[in-house]
């Protein structure tokens, strides 16, 4: 009999992206709630049933979620903000306000704020706690969901947030740190300890609890925290079995006191905690009873799994007890539906790839090998032909992009002069306006736009025809900016059609997919790129188009660029050469596009790296000497060789970054646009604590919202700002590109922004 297997969570948006279809289709009015419940229903128990059918033992429910996971637990807990149930809408709808904001005949609500999923590419939803807040057990969703799948004939294993991470990521008004009172801590283990007992009388063996927050350092009173609230859930546990999950790092300083409580089962990430967690259990050793959940499985990336490597993982924690679970290191929400339907990438390359229903049958093969002998192995035809894929003959260096970065000089990483001159002689030759105006970036992707670019793909239109169409497009978006008033124009981007994707397809070395869609938030999914081989630029990329917008112009055009660390954590990277490596390569490409769009006579050029702060090791001892030691200098290397009057901008959003303020800073570029509204612009701490030189753009209202701000609540951002900044260093801008929203929205929002800006300097006259 094999080890028993996990999957710790699974996609939810469905093999086409159903769920993002119909719930889109609600809010625009296409659809009913109900067509959303039946969907929903439907993909879970194909979701359910694909497990089953490949043999997995604890499936997971409640894994599913119509927005957020952590916004589905506080709406379980309570923690909905008295200003959402006073619009009186219905659960689904108060949920979607939650998550989107609200403005209508009910009332008119922000969304809450939003932030990171640890080190991915998924963002959720910041629960809020204040001293109202009553947290009990208010909600059905996991009971429902389990009893739905029992009618199926399938017994689940319901995972729920855990009360440590939920306590750690929530907050208190207006983005305060939340007051962990002796109330609040024994109300959430209350409300824990009442999901158990529900579960006893449902009949559930196993419970799953998330705790990815115990990857984290650790503060004075943590593990006190975590001792406290599991202690009072766990008495209530009667004969259900809880797994207490973790993953994205490891666990080292917690598994002691883990290890002290009454839990039934263990999960560790053996691929990014592997050795600290290894180690742990060498030391400490797994006490009788207890179950290690090894996960081996990778549910961050799309390569296929080493079975060798895989085995030796569970091989070493055998060595320690016999008591062991062949697991997914982390949810498999972060990595596509199936390879299914991929046929374009050849079957010599698809073969080098799983995701999520490929990695159930791994999971299962894993399982089956981990209980046989080395002979058993060595004789096993899948064993042999998995570690074919791993024989080093998948891809050839190319010599010519590894010379060059081998030849790369210290001097090829600094920027000269120095920043103050360098802003100096910017102002001088840009002649901007006090508090300068501009967007991120991408203007709305209309049905239109989307449909033109897939008529050109097709070969339904030619290139002629398809470049007209696009110039159309610009024209009229740097004529309607004009016409407002904004001061640094873009030209758009309509010819992109993902800020990752369109570069990588102007790139040596990068494979794509049809239909590889991952959720990034909400309804939002991206379908990142895969990193394949060495990385050259293949030729100019947005040169042509940046030209033609500054052409149609006297105002300022921004170059639109992305960075190279932005571009490899949002495309599935290699994992047969470092992450530094590669960036260095995406560097060196990106360098050669800016160099030539300053030549083109584009002045302002912009270098996104939005995703800079999301792969931050979770260790604050790892953030600089495995990460921001390679990945700050890589954005140096893009844009030092441009002259002093060329003014380099970067964007950032939805991320923590006052910890890494001055690493930021030290990217020295000339101005940088951060996500802020839906954070409270707590970023101006970090900005005025740091002395920070570089001038900034906190977004002044939330472009994920479809809500459009008023002119007079921009003005109070805008004063906000000013009180922590010098005027001479602030820049007037949304919180990130536009290219998911409407036009309905876009313009009114931009002239209220242009109209708020106007207000400002007319007073500070």
């Amino acid at each position: 009999m094999s080890a028993l297997t996990s999957v710790i969570g699974f996609p939810r948006i469905g093999s086409n992206r159903q769920l993002k279809k119909v719930i889109e289709g609600y809010w625009k009015g296409a659809n009913s709630l109900e067509d959303v419940k039946t969907t929903s229903a439907q993909l879970r128990a194909e979701h359910w049933k694909l497990q089953q059918q490949a043999g997995v033992d604890l499936i997971p429910s409640n894994d599913f979620s119509y927005y957020d996971q952590l916004l589905d637990t506080a709406i379980l807990l309570g923690a909905v903000p008295q200003r959402y149930k006073d619009l009186g809408l219905g659960a689904e709808d108060t949920l979607f306000a939650i998550a989107r904001g609200y403005q209508g005949d009910k009332g008119d609500v922000t969304a809450q704020p939003m932030k990171k999923w640890f080190t991915t590419n998924y963002h959720y939803l910041v629960p809020e706690i204040t001293a109202d807040t009553e947290i009990a057990l208010s909600g059905t969703k996991p009971f429902d969901e389990f009893n739905e799948a029992k009618e199926l004939g399938i017994i689940t294993k319901p995972v729920v947030i855990g009360p440590y991470t939920f306590l750690k990521l929530a907050r208190g008004a207006e983005g305060a740190d939340l007051d962990l009172t002796d109330k609040l801590v024994a109300d959430t283990a209350k409300a824990y300890a009442d999901v158990l007992v529900k579960f006893n009388e449902l009949g559930a063996q196993w419970v799953q609890f998330d705790e990815p927050y115990l990857v984290l350092d650790k503060e004075d009173g943590d593990l006190d925290l975590f001792t406290k609230l599991y202690t009072t859930i766990l008495a209530a546990k009667g004969n259900v079995k809880v797994l207490l999950q973790t993953y994205f790092g490891n666990i080292a300083d917690t598994y002691e006191t883990a290890t002290g409580l009454d839990f039934d089962g263990l999960g560790f990430d053996l691929i990014e905690g592997k050795d600290e967690n290894l180690a742990a259990i060498e030391e400490y050793g797994v006490p009788a009873g207890l179950t290690i959940f090894a996960g081996v499985i990778n549910g961050r990336n799309i390569w296929r799994n080493n079975y060798a490597v895989s085995l030796g993982l569970v091989d070493a924690v055998k060595t320690k007890t016999s008591n062991v679970a062949v697991s997914t290191a982390d949810s498999l929400l972060h990595v596509p539906f199936s390879t299914a339907g991929e046929d374009k990438l050849g079957a010599d390359v698809l073969k080098h790839f799983a995701f999520a229903v490929e990695k159930l049958d791994e999971l299962k093969a894993v399982a089956d090998l981990a209980d046989l002998d080395d002979a058993a192995r060595a004789a096993d035809a899948k064993l042999s032909a998995n570690q074919e894929l791993f024989d080093g003959t998948r891809v050839a260096a190319d010599p010519a992009v590894r010379d060059r970065v081998a030849k790369l000089t210290a001097d090829e990483y600094v920027r000269q002069p120095a920043r103050a001159e360098r802003q100096a002689i910017q102002k001088k030759e840009l002649g901007l306006p006090e508090l300068p105006t501009t967007t991120i970036g991408s203007f709305p992707q209309t049905r239109e736009v989307r449909s033109t670019r897939a008529k050109f793909r097709k070969g339904e239109i030619s290139k002629a025809e398809y470049d007209k169409f696009i110039a159309s497009q610009i024209d009229e978006v740097i004529a309607k900016q004009e016409e407002i008033g904004l001061d640094v124009l873009v030209h758009g981007e309509f010819e992109r059609n993902d800020m990752v994707e369109y570069f990588g397809q102007n790139l040596n070395g990068f494979l794509f997919t049809k239909n590889a869609w991952v959720q990034s938030y909400g309804t939002r999914c991206v379908k990142p790129p895969i990193v394949w081989g060495d990385v050259s630029r293949a030729n100019p990329i947005t040169v042509e188009w940046s030209s033609y917008a500054q052409s149609k112009t006297d105002h300022v055009v921004k170059g639109m660029l992305t960075g190279p660390v932005t571009i490899l954590n949002w495309s599935w990277p290699r994992e047969d050469i470092t992450h530094e490596e590669q960036t260095t390569q995406l560097a060196l490409a990106i360098r050669d596009e800016v160099l030539d769009l300053e030549a083109a006579g584009i002045k302002v050029i912009q270098i996104d790296e939005a995703a800079l702060r999301e792969k931050l090791p979770v260790r604050r001892s790892d953030w600089h000497k495995k990460y921001l030691d390679w990945a700050v200098p890589a954005f140096r290397l893009v844009h030092s060789a441009v002259k002093p009057g060329t003014q380099i901008h970067t964007h950032m959003c939805y991320s923590e970054f006052n910890d890494i303020i001055r690493d930021i800073d030290a990217m020295d570029a000339d101005v940088i646009s951060f996500e802020a509204s839906r954070g409270d612009l707590v970023v101006l701490d970090g900005i005025h604590d740091a002395n920070f030189e570089t001038e900034a753009g906190p977004g002044v209202y939330d472009i994920h919202s479809p809500r459009i701000p008023s002119t007079d609540e921009i003005v109070d951002r805008i004063h906000e700002i000013l009180k922590k900044m010098d005027v001479e260093k602030v820049w007037i801008n949304p919180d990130c590109g536009l290219k998911t929203r409407g036009n309905a929205e876009t313009w009114p929002s931009l002239e209220h922004m242009v109209e708020a800006t106007r207000k400002v300097r007319a007073e500070l006259a």
